[in-house]
Formats: structure tokens, sequence, C-alpha cells
């Protein structure tokens, strides 16, 4: 008989943390003068009725999988964004606080999105170098990405060979994405409103196993 060898399948490795990322819904829309509201420094503005519906196809997908748990930030948009799929599998979200998004200094609050419509310099400035400090008293790509980091493996640490369903930002899942691969900082910016993302903790180790999956939001 002749022995065939096929290729395997993917599977995390024994003692592995699988974190699945998604981002949060689209959120209410920036307007001059009107600044969102804010928690710990942060701009916190509620989700978009698009956002909602996001939310509710992120839950539809992602209903089967047997997460151990399910995390959010700090910031609303997380929390309604994990929402439909925490009642849907009877799980009380955690937050991980070191999720947060980048802060924003001067331009947190929806200033932000104002000043890139724009093309203001430091925002030309802070895409080329990779640096978000070119903002005005933001947090540097340096500090903000350690912490993600440490975020990132508090979670994984404490879900050795479990798979767990992590609510995060744009911005979040950029840092966890260049940390991962080695790529410069803004190498994945631009994840979509509620795509899913991936990766695999195996000790010091972190392999990309997705990014920016978007299929389950055909039609929205």
């Amino acid at each position: 008989m002749t022995v065939e060898y096929r290729q395997p399948v993917y599977a995390p490795p024994k003692g592995s943390a699988d974190l699945v990322l998604i981002r949060h819904g689209e959120s209410m829309p920036a307007k001059p003068g009107e600044p969102f509201p804010m928690k710990g420094g942060h701009g916190d503005p509620a989700l978009h009725p698009q956002g909602e519906r996001q939310a509710m196809a992120v839950a539809d997908c992602l209903k089967k999988v047997s997460f151990a748990d399910i995390y959010v930030t700090t910031l609303m948009r997380t929390h309604q964004t994990a929402a439909p799929l925490a009642r849907h599998l009877g799980l009380e979200p955690k937050i991980e606080a070191d999720l947060r998004e980048v802060h924003l200094g001067d331009w947190d609050g929806g200033e932000y999105r104002i000043k890139a419509a724009q093309g203001h310099p430091a925002f030309k400035r802070m895409r080329e170098n990779g640096e978000w400090g070119e903002i005005p008293g933001a947090e540097t790509t340096a500090h903000f990405h350690q912490r993600v980091e440490a975020g990132l493996r508090r979670i994984a640490k404490a879900h050795v060979d479990q798979c767990v369903a992590v609510f995060v930002h744009g911005g979040v899942i950029a840092a966890a994405m260049s940390i991962a691969s080695g790529a410069t900082p803004f190498a994945f910016a631009g994840a979509a409103n509620g795509s899913i993302s991936r990766l695999v903790f195996t000790g010091d180790q972190i392999a990309v196993r997705g990014f920016n999956d978007i299929s389950h939001l055909d039609g929205l």
C-alpha cells in the first residue's frame, strides 16, 4: 500500500492562546464644534446605526465558535459591538484597559477625523514617520505598542489552549499586527469596522493567522 502525506490543516500548537480580534462597528460621525463625550482622556462615541448592524453580523458569524471569554476595552463602542455575541454565548465581557485606542492628545474627541480629512501637516508627518507622537499631545507609537502588547499577552497568558474574542480598535489592530509580524507601525492600518483578525500566541512567539476578514459584512 502506498503511503500518502497530505497537506496538514492548521491548528494552534499545544499551549497556545488563540485571540480573535474584532474591530468595533462604525461609531458616530465627528462634527466640528461638537466633540465626542470623553472617557479617561479618550473620545467615547457610541455606535452609528451602521455599526449596530455590523455588530449583529459579527455575532452571527462567530456565534458557533467556542470562545472561553470575551474581552472589551474601556470605551463604549467595543462594549456595544461585543454585546450581541456576548448575549448569544451567555458571557460577561471582561475589560482589558491597555487595549484602548491610541491617545490622540489635542486631537481626541473626534478632532483627529477632521484633521485627517483636511490633510493637516501633522497628520501627514504621522503617516510618513509611523509616529503617533507627531500629533500634538498624543501618545508615542513606542508607548502605544508597549501597552498593546502587554494587554494582549495578559489575555494570552490567562487563556492557554483556549480561544477568546477581543473587541478592540483600528489602531490597536494595526499595532498588534505590526508587533506580531515585524512590519512597520502603520503597515496594517485601516482594518475595517466589524472586521475579524486573528493572532496565535505560543510562548514568546506571535503568529498572524488572519487580518481584516469582512466576508460576514457583505451587503452592509
